[in-house]
């Protein structure tokens, strides 16, 4: 069955179909979901609610742009609207950091360390981090999506920075 078939017969409510869109895009999803989860069980928590919505709206996509890529944005706003209701940030002060700060790179420091690193970040700095540097939204559509100023945005971006070249320093110095 070709992927327009198959979501055809989910706009139908097929459970098989469904089971096979799953069983097809949920390594993909769950990559997205671990980014922005506290730990492995939550992630699976918010894919499994990220196809709830997926197959709730799935009459709506109209095959005009990838399919993928609308799963994706599904998911993700899924996974920010649960933060968002559960998650109270600070306002801080727009100017008490900077987010011109560019994070170092050291060889030394695999890319499975970094990303451990990036997981250990408190929520809404890894929230930020993720949203910022590695989705490329802007401090203004982070702010919106979360629900906060864009001083805040920048500010936890920059803490996020912050301690991660820390982790980065100690981490060189134990290596050396």
């Amino acid at each position: 069955m070709d992927l327009e078939e198959l979501i055809n017969q989910c706009k139908k409510g097929s459970r098989q179909a469904q089971e096979s869109l799953y069983k097809k895009y949920s390594p993909v999803l769950f990559g997205i979901c671990l980014k922005y989860s506290r730990n492995k069980t939550e992630a699976e928590d918010n894919l499994h609610d990220s196809f709830i919505v997926i197959f709730d709206k799935i009459g709506q996509f109209r095959f005009k742009g990838s399919f993928e890529g609308w799963m994706k944005r599904i998911t993700v706003n899924t996974v920010l609207q649960k933060y968002r209701k559960e998650v109270y940030m600070n306002v801080v002060n727009e100017n008490s950091e900077s987010e011109e700060e560019e994070l170092p790179f050291y060889d030394e420091i695999s890319l499975q360390t970094l990303l451990g690193y990036i997981q250990d970040l408190p929520h809404k700095y890894r929230l930020t981090f993720n949203m910022y540097v590695l989705d490329g939204f802007t401090h203004q559509q982070i702010s919106e999506k979360l629900g906060t100023s864009a001083g805040t945005s920048k500010s936890n971006l920059a803490r996020a920075r912050a301690i991660l070249k820390e982790k980065i320093k100690k981490a060189k110095m134990n290596i050396a």
